[in-house]
């Protein structure tokens, strides 16, 4: 007796419940997350709104902030809670989703995502082609910037608490303002 195994895709996922929960197909497989927490949409704010405003300042593309779904292929479709599409890559940038792999992704981490966003989701950016992805952790207040190189991630030079972007030339922030908003939670 065989099993067989029905591979989502992306008009699967369409037709997913709007019920504040952020569904992702990931080799086919659905994950769903629960919806964000203030102190990580603080971050989402307070991070997206520097590089937003760095890009557009520049002309180098556009910020986009979750829920948006990335298609990097039918079985493989995310929701990064944050996206750079540089300005001479805007074609990928569809009506309803990103259609390909964005220039620069963001991951806040959380209890229940962070194992996924340092593993599997890490090894998914790179096989697509992810050139820069970066790691927020507010449990420890620190972002990791990592770049893609031949295939593999590796990290970018951080002096000082502060994160410099090899993808957009000339950002850089200190950790601790990406921080610097939230509520004393303890």
């Amino acid at each position: 007796m065989s099993l067989t195994t029905q591979s989502l895709t992306y008009d699967d996922l369409v037709k997913m419940p709007d019920d504040g929960n952020r569904y992702e197909i990931i080799g086919g497989v659905l994950h769903v997350t629960p919806a964000p927490t203030p102190r990580h949409q603080r971050i989402v704010l307070g991070l997206g709104g520097r590089l937003d405003s760095f890009a557009m300042d520049r002309g180098l593309g556009t910020v986009y902030p979750a829920s948006l779904d990335v298609r990097l292929s039918p079985s493989h479709v995310v929701q990064p809670d944050l996206v750079f599409v540089r300005r001479e890559r805007r074609g990928i940038v569809r009506e309803q989703f990103i259609d390909g792999a964005p220039d620069l992704v963001v991951e806040i981490l959380s209890p229940s995502t962070s194992a996924r966003d340092r593993g599997e989701k890490a090894r998914l950016y790179a096989l697509f082609g992810v050139l820069e992805y970066w790691l927020v952790d507010p449990d420890t207040r620190t972002v990791t910037a990592l770049s893609l190189q031949q295939g593999i991630y590796q990290a970018l030079p951080e002096e000082h608490g502060v994160v410099r972007s090899a993808v957009l030339d000339g950002f850089e922030i200190d950790s601790a303002a990406v921080f610097a908003t939230l509520l004393d939670e303890g």
